[in-house]
C-alpha cells in the first residue's frame, strides 16, 4: 500500500512516497528510505513496501527532486547504462551535505504532519551512496534517529575527504548497522576499517557485517550484481534492527 506525496522543501517540491501494510492499524513507527544512485524505480518500491510489511510507514524520497520528478532512469534502461549514468552523476553532484540537511528537516516536517506515522523516534537507511545519508541523518538529529542502516555503501569514509560521514559520528545516539559488499571497490577494507575504528572511538552503538560473496548493489533486483541470498540477509537484518529499536 503506497501512496505518493509532495514534501515542502527549502529548495522546492520533493515527491516521495509513503509505504503502509496493507491492512495498517493506527499511526507506525517512521523509516525513511533512501534509494541508491538510481533513484526511484519498481525495485525501490518494492524493498520500501517489504519493510512496511513488518509494521512501519516508510518515507521514501525523490532524492533528485531538485533536478527531476519521478523515476530518472527510463523504463528499460539500467542505471549503469553509459548513455545514463552520466545524468545521475551529475544529479548526485548536486546531494551536497549541506543540501542533505536541508532535506532532512522536511522530511521530518512531513513524518510530524503525516497521520501513517507515529509520534516518537524512527529510523533510517540508505543503499549505495545514501549509506552516508542515513549516517548523516542519524548524527544530525541524533535525539530523533534510534536506527540507521547502510547496505553496501560507498564512500563512507576516504582519506582527507572533509565531506565523509565519519566527522559526526559523534553525536549519534542510535543504533547504527552496515551490511558491507564483500571486496566492495566502492568501499575497500581501508574505509571500513576507518569507519569501524571512528564509531568505536565516539562509543557507537554498531554492527558491521560483511557480505560474503556479495558485490556491490547486492540488493538491488535491477542490477547484474543482485544477489537474493545477500538480499534476504538484508532484510532480516535491517527487520531485527527495526525491531529493537523502534
Amino acid at each position: 500500500m503506497s501512496r505518493a506525496i509532495e514534501v515542502p522543501a527549502a529548495d522546492g517540491t520533493i515527491d516521495a512516497h509513503i509505504f503502509t501494510p496493507s491492512h495498517a492499524n493506527g499511526p507506525l513507527p517512521a523509516v525513511v528510505l533512501f534509494t541508491d544512485i538510481g533513484g526511484l524505480r519498481p525495485c525501490y518500491h518494492e524493498k520500501a513496501q517489504r519493510i512496511a510489511d513488518s509494521g512501519y510507514a516508510v518515507l521514501m524520497p525523490n532524492v533528485y527532486y531538485r533536478d527531476a520528478s519521478g523515476p530518472v532512469v527510463p523504463e528499460g534502461k539500467s542505471f549503469r547504462d553509459p548513455n545514463v549514468r552520466p545524468t545521475l552523476l551529475e544529479y548526485a553532484d548536486h546531494l551536497t551535505p549541506e543540501a542533505q540537511s536541508r532535506d532532512f528537516v522536511a522530511l521530518l516536517d512531513c513524518i510530524d504532519n503525516e497521520a501513517e506515522f507515529a509520534d516518537g523516534k524512527i529510523g533510517v537507511v540508505g543503499y549505495c551512496m545514501s549509506g552516508a545519508f542515513a549516517l548523516r541523518m542519524a548524527a544530525e538529529h541524533a535525539g530523533r534517529v534510534a536506527a540507521a542502516a547502510g547496505f553496501h555503501s560507498a564512500r563512507l569514509a576516504e582519506k582527507d575527504d572533509p565531506d565523509s560521514p565519519i566527522h559526526g559520528v559523534g553525536n549519534i545516539q542510535g543504533r547504527v548497522y552496515f551490511g558491507h559488499a564483500d571486496k566492495d571497490e566502492l568501499l575497500p577494507p581501508e574505509q571500513i576499517a576507518r569507519m569501524d575504528e571512528a564509531l568505536a572511538a565516539a562509543g557507537v552503538h554498531f554492527t558491521t557485517e560483511l557480505y560474503k560473496g556479495a558485490a556491490h548493489g547486492f540488493t538491488a533486483k535491477d542490477a547484474p550484481s543482485y544477489d537474493a541470498t545477500a538480499d534476504d540477509l538484508h532484510h532480516k537484518r535491517l527487520a531485527l534492527l527495526l525491531e529493537e529499536t523502534l
